[in-house]
C-alpha cells in the first residue's frame, strides 16, 4: 500500500500500521467501557479515576505512535515534494497536543 498523503488531508496506511491502529483503539474503547461500568456499578472513585489514568496513558501511546508515522511519511513526503506548509501544520498540531 502507498503511504502517501493527498492534499485532501487522507492517507493510505499500510495494512501493518492500520492493524496497530485498530488493536490500540479497540483496547481503548474496552477502557472506556469498562470505566462506565464502573460508574454505573458505583466503583468507588479512586478505582475509576486509576482506570481513568490508564486509558489516558493508552491514548496518548496512540497519539504518540500515530504522530511518528506522520512524522516519517506525510511530512517527510511533503519536504521532499517542496511544501514547507507541512511545517507549520506540524508545528500547530504538536502545541494542540501538548495542551
Amino acid at each position: 500500500m502507498s503511504e502517501q498523503c493527498a492534499c485532501h488531508k487522507t492517507k493510505q496506511r499500510s495494512a501493518e500500521e492500520y492493524k496497530r491502529l485498530i488493536h490500540r483503539l479497540n483496547r481503548i474503547e474496552g477502557q472506556i467501557r469498562g470505566i462506565r461500568g464502573m460508574v454505573e456499578n458505583s466503583a468507588y472513585c479512586v478505582d475509576i479515576l486509576t482506570q481513568v489514568s490508564a486509558a489516558t496513558s493508552a491514548l496518548n501511546a496512540f497519539n504518540k505512535e500515530l504522530l511518528a508515522n506522520h512524522i516519517r511519511t506525510c511530512v517527510i513526503q511533503d519536504i521532499q515534494n517542496g511544501n514547507d506548509e507541512i511545517i507549520d501544520e506540524l508545528v500547530t498540531t504538536l502545541q494542540k497536543l501538548m495542551k
